[in-house]
């Protein structure tokens, strides 16, 4: 007679992968998270600050 075998999938460590981009870290000032802040309460889906820094980047680079 065969023994039973249990197939069991090993979890991850660690948090899931969200993306497959490069993480840039950056330091701002006071000042600049403070005119982030109020140029992303004026958008009328309310991003979040790293959605908000994407697209002003966005826009930025079109600009330039």
């Amino acid at each position: 007679m065969k023994s039973a075998r249990k197939i069991v999938t090993k979890k991850s460590r660690g948090r899931p992968l969200t993306g497959t981009g490069i993480q840039v870290g950056e330091r701002w000032s006071p000042e600049a998270i403070a005119a982030i802040d109020d140029w992303r309460r004026n958008q009328s889906d309310l991003p979040g600050r790293p959605e908000a820094i994407r697209r002003l980047v966005e826009i930025g680079l079109k600009k330039g």
